[in-house]
């Protein structure tokens, strides 16, 4: 069985918070949501759980970020194509998210840009040729 991965999100908005990750792709579990959380899916592996701040406070005794003013986590996706990034990020600016956050990427074998979320959390969206991307280590560890 291949490893999962479940990232806690908390969020002010859960209906807005999930009418969000809906619109740039994810497809809401309705076998682990309820009123307190949304368990969005990305692909079968990774998973954003956007949970209510009285839902999240279960799990930690720890105060709970402000992201717009507080850097928590980075969080980065991959996409299979330039364009895929381009797409999703297009897509959250469209959902109400707020677009390159951070500096675009783009070094010709990798190319990323990020999206903020209604609460602030930061998302990266990376494309990388992984053979362009070795043989660039491999000329560099070279010269």
């Amino acid at each position: 069985m291949s490893k999962l991965i479940f990232v806690n999100l908390p969020v002010s908005d859960l209906a807005r918070s999930t009418a969000f990750y809906q619109a740039i792709g994810a497809t809401k579990n309705p076998q682990f949501s309820d009123d307190t959380a949304s368990c969005m899916v990305f692909s079968d592996t990774i998973h954003a759980m956007l949970l209510t701040h009285d839902k999240f406070r279960q799990f930690t005794p720890k105060k709970i970020a402000d992201a717009r003013t507080a850097s928590e986590v980075l969080i980065c996706l991959s996409a299979d194509s330039r364009d895929a990034v381009d797409d999703i990020t297009d897509k959250a600016k469209g959902a109400g998210g707020n677009a390159d956050p951070s500096p675009k990427q783009d070094y010709g074998f990798m190319y990323g840009r990020s999206f903020e979320d209604p609460d602030g959390h930061i998302w990266e969206v990376v494309w990388m040729d992984v053979e362009a991307a070795a043989n660039a280590k491999s000329a560099a560890a070279s010269a």
